[in-house]
């Protein structure tokens, strides 16, 4: 098991180096009133932070709220 999960490693470590080193050109980009040129690798990882921050915060906020009435009366 230790030795796939390094293969797995290597072969992501191996995609985003390459993801990295083919998408370096700069592309305009606008969001609301701000607008910059970035590297496309920048907005894709910009990209998927804003998604993951977006999950983490909806995965919270849904934790705190009971689903059910039985749950409201366990509290």
């Amino acid at each position: 098991m230790k030795t796939a999960k390094m293969v797995v490693l290597i072969i992501t470590g191996v995609a985003l180096v390459v993801l990295v080193l083919q998408n370096n050109a700069p592309v305009p980009a606008r969001f609301l009133w701000l607008s910059a040129e970035l590297p496309v690798v920048v907005l894709l990882f910009l990209s998927a932070l804003g998604g993951f921050v977006s999950g983490m915060i909806a995965t919270l906020l849904l934790q705190r709220t009971p689903r059910f009435e039985s749950d409201r009366e366990r509290r």
